[in-house]
């Protein structure tokens, strides 16, 4: 095999691992190398990542992120920024291929480099070869010793730089809280002057917001709507006059959705004087929409979906109608952000190769650069990238909870360093780039156990009966089969872990690394184990704290229904950027689609029947055949309400708070008794008791990062 060859002007010698230019060696990982070598050997095809992986890493299951992360460290050593792609050239759902001319050198060859290498380490670009001087072989013996000297110190750097992280390109001077009210801030940006800055205001029941502005001079505060309502995230036109936001309420008459969509304005210095009344320019009835952004041209972007799919496009007022800017065939749009100052769009999407992939689009939808994501094993844990432009040239910046990455437009992620105590979300920059708005703080969740005999004075106070109270936010308590054991998931230690309560003391059970989330938790039957969906994984957690994790095909929103015999898990996954109902054998990872419907909440009963809610919080039973709606539970389903099935009754609340139970077998209804005002979500139920989550308080506020 060669082992010495030309890239361009690029030296490569496998023998050393090193990459050489101008006499400047730079120390590579040898799996990189390969993946160059394999590349070179079809210098100017394109080939698949399928390939390069079994190439590289033959009879090795690895995923797709080891090529991309040599990928990334190739482009570095042969200063290819990855937006030009001189050398190595992404093809999007194709794979990668290099451009530039290859020179294989014959053994002849191979072995004069070899000599100059043990003599010199001084190479020239090809068809430059000469026959060495007696003067330049004197001159070499001369310096050898210096030149030995300094490969030995350019191959430390080398090797040193090649295991640091990138320069911090981001720096935080000051953080300053800019609100310290009793109620909640969400959804905050600056106006185009950077004079005020724009916020939702919750009331205590959560759902519903007021939006206010703040003069960042005078520090006075102005409520810009007349009535409380359901209002969503917020943009400017771009002469600062209008603010143009998202308004969802339920449908007079739902057909195929139960909530509709208003795109509405407002006259901004207008609603400074007064809060103002709202002008509808859009209404959306058979689809939603979201994440509005004017345009320098005036017309507005928003993501719309359809179904599943979610597709970016661009809606003129004054013409009032639409056009597509962007889809992703076979994949689903995540994100995105618009950078007036640019004129771009970053689009974060899963394509049919279910990467993660940054695209960079001009406001017109011409696609300048596609690039798989390369994950870090940290930002790894986070499904969803929400990534807003950030003043640094080339890089978008996103939160994880309390860690803070920069993602570059090739793909790149480096970890940013922002001392925080508290979970944030994705910053907003000033526009001039000196500075940044945060939303910080924590919920302070309780759980609750009731007994149905108590149920009656539980309504008018639940505080009685909260068990393992912290300050922090208890999501999920679950009760032990045949045990009087209660695990709960609870950020208290400052991460999200699985707790056991005894009755008298909680224990932590599980060490999940920072920013680990947990969306879900069952008991096995014989109460001995739990599963866990924990950062888009399934992990099975002994009493011991002893942990299997399952290989899963998807990755996991949420855990609905275990059966450990079985070996069967009924989940929530991420198909391709959409959620889907799948059931997972444990055992042989097989993976089966439930239904292509769009499903809410999902259980099965003790017969292992299907039962779940659609969009329209409609519940259906499976049959041999097809799906039986369960026309007795019309207007029993809650917006965003889990429910529990126990044996073979269905427990849940409506959106009066009402407490119900539905009887599978003889089809009878009850209407057990009323939950309080701050009664959040059922959590878990047998034949005694119910399991509650109950909102005890709340703080986000808005914050300043002020830049160095």
């Amino acid at each position: 095999m060669t082992k010495q060859y030309w890239v361009g002007e690029f030296y490569v010698d496998l023998s050393r691992n090193q990459i050489t230019q101008n006499q400047q060696p730079q120390v590579v990982a040898p799996k990189a190398l390969s993946v160059l070598t394999y590349l070179a050997q079809k210098q100017g095809k394109v080939v698949s990542q399928e390939v390069l992986l079994s190439k590289v890493w033959p009879d090795t299951v690895v995923s797709p992120n080891s090529l991309q992360r040599c990928i990334a460290q190739l482009r570095k050593a042969l200063g290819d920024d990855g937006k030009e792609q001189i050398y190595i050239k992404t093809h999007s759902k194709q794979g990668y291929s290099l451009e530039c001319p290859v020179k294989w050198l014959s053994d002849s060859e191979q072995a004069s480099a070899q000599v100059d290498m043990n003599s010199s380490d001084h190479h020239v670009a090809p068809d430059h070869y000469e026959q060495t001087s007696p003067e330049t072989v004197l001159y070499w013996k001369k310096t050898r010793l210096l030149l030995f000297i300094l490969v030995i110190l350019c191959s430390f750097v080398g090797v040193h730089f090649a295991t640091q992280d990138e320069p911090q390109l981001f720096s935080v001077g000051e953080i300053r809280a800019l609100t310290a009210s009793d109620g909640k801030e969400f959804a905050s940006i600056y106006s185009p002057d950077g004079n005020y800055i724009m916020f939702h205001r919750f009331s205590e029941d959560e759902c519903v917001n007021n939006i206010w502005a703040k003069n960042l001079t005078t520090k006075q505060e102005h409520k810009l709507t007349e009535h409380i309502d359901s209002y969503g995230s917020h943009s400017f036109s771009p002469d600062g006059k209008e603010l143009v936001f998202i308004r969802t309420m339920n449908c007079e008459k739902p057909v195929i959705q139960k909530k509709c969509y208003q795109l509405m304005s407002m006259e901004f210095a207008k609603a400074l004087q007064a809060p103002q009344p709202m002008n509808i320019l859009l209404e959306c009835k058979n689809s939603e929409i979201r994440s509005p952004h004017w345009l320098n041209n005036n017309n507005i972007a928003l993501l719309q979906r359809e179904s599943t799919q979610w597709q970016l496009i661009s809606y003129s007022p004054e013409k009032n109608e639409s056009s597509i800017i962007h889809n992703v065939t076979d994949g689903n749009i995540i994100h995105y952000d618009y950078s007036p100052k640019d004129d771009l769009f970053a689009v974060i999407s899963i394509h049919a190769d279910s990467q993660h992939y940054i695209e960079i689009l001009t406001s017109g939808g011409e696609l300048l650069s596609s690039n798989p994501i390369m994950f870090t094993p940290e930002a790894r844990r986070h499904i969803n990238v929400y990534a807003n432009f950030s003043p640094i040239k080339d890089h978008l910046i996103f939160s994880t909870g309390r860690q803070f990455f920069t993602l570059s437009y090739d793909g790149s992620l480096h970890n940013v360093s922002i001392p925080l105590d508290q979970p944030a979300f994705s910053p907003n920059f000033h526009p001039d780039g000196s500075k940044a708005l945060i939303i910080k703080g924590t919920f302070d969740f309780d759980i609750a156990v009731i007994p149905f005999a108590k149920l009656s004075k539980a309504h008018k106070k639940l505080d009685d009966y909260i068990v393992a109270r912290s300050t922090m936010s208890d999501n999920t308590g679950i009760l032990q089969p045949s045990g009087s054991l209660l695990a709960l998931s609870s950020d208290r230690s400052g991460e999200d872990q699985v707790w056991i309560h005894d009755g008298h003391t909680t224990i932590q059970l599980s060490n999940f690394p920072i920013d680990s989330d947990i969306s879900a938790m069952k008991w096995s039957q014989d109460g001995a184990d739990l599963l866990v969906s924990v950062n888009n994984q399934l992990i099975q957690l002994q009493l011991d704290g002893k942990q299997t994790q399952h290989n899963i095909q998807h990755p996991i929103i949420e855990l609905l229904h275990w059966d450990k015999t079985r070996h069967i898990a009924l989940t929530f996954a991420n198909v391709r950027g959409t959620k889907k109902l799948m059931e997972y054998d444990l055992m042989t990872n097989e993976t089966h689609l439930l239904t292509d419907k769009r499903v809410n909440w999902a259980d099965k009963s003790e017969q292992g029947k299907l039962i779940y809610t659609d969009h329209m919080d409609r519940f259906w039973l499976t049959g041999a055949i097809e799906a039986e709606q369960i026309t007795a539970l019309d207007g029993y389903g809650a917006d965003e309400q889990q429910f529990i099935i126990n044996e073979n009754t269905i427990f849940g609340t409506n959106n009066k708070r009402e407490l119900w139970s539905y009887n599978l077998i003889n089809g009878e209804l009850k209407v057990l008794g009323n939950l309080p005002s701050n009664f959040s979500n059922i959590s878990d139920i047998d034949n005694e008791k119910i399991v509650v989550r109950a909102r005890i308080s709340a703080k986000k506020e808005v914050v300043e990062l002020v830049m160095k």
